[in-house]
């Protein structure tokens, strides 16, 4: 088994980058984000902000698994903007996060080199501002018993330090656990071995 299959690295917070060539001025700004409607609130907030500016290219991934991804190189030549900043966030092996590299143009053309150069430094100089953390994937699990079992599920969940999202104690009890994916198959066949309580897996989330 992969040991960081149930890992992912991001970023805490936004963060700003620039970098300049021959005039021409690169700004950079990095989010976190966790979905693709958070990308779009993004770039309509930053097209407003730099609506005099030529260019606003950007990379985003989403997902532990980095399954979801765009490069958009908004007007630039064909891979000299997009692909870089998607390069950057490859080589720092980040996911949920997208880099807008903003350009004022300075009247002198960089070329081809130039402006992978710029996309690509601009957005490093912004990464090298992030606070950079390693988040958990975890598996949702939902149990249910009588009451008569609570002593027993509960000594289990702390012996097993298992986080509880979500409780309903009545004569028949319900509990919401969140627990990491790669100890989610080992922990349901445990609490199956509790005679009297029932399982119900939820959705993994991104923690």
């Amino acid at each position: 088994m992969d040991l960081f299959s149930d890992t992912y690295r991001t970023i805490t917070s936004p963060v700003e980058g620039f970098f300049k060539d021959r005039g021409s001025k690169f700004i950079s700004r990095a989010f976190p984000v966790a979905s693709e409607k958070e990308v779009k609130d993004n770039l309509t907030k930053l097209r407003q902000e730099y609506y005099d500016a030529r260019h606003h290219c950007y990379a985003y991934i989403l997902g532990a698994d980095k399954s979801a991804y765009r490069i958009n190189d908004d007007g630039e030549p064909s891979g000299t903007a997009g692909k870089p900043i998607h390069g950057q966030l490859l080589s720092h092996d980040l996911t949920n996060i997208l880099v807008v590299v903003i350009r004022y143009f300075g009247g002198t053309k960089l070329g081809i080199p130039g402006l992978i150069n710029a996309y690509r430094e601009a957005t490093k100089d912004a990464l090298n501002q992030a606070d950079i953390i390693e988040k958990l994937v975890t598996e949702t699990i939902t149990i249910s018993y009588d009451y008569p079992l609570m002593d027993v599920v509960m000594r289990f969940i702390k012996e097993n330090n298992i986080n509880i999202l979500e409780t309903q104690f009545e004569i028949s009890c319900k509990v919401r656990l969140s627990v990491r994916k790669s100890k989610a198959a080992k922990t349901e066949e445990s609490l199956k071995s509790i005679y009297g309580v029932k399982i119900e897996k939820g959705d993994k989330t991104d923690n």
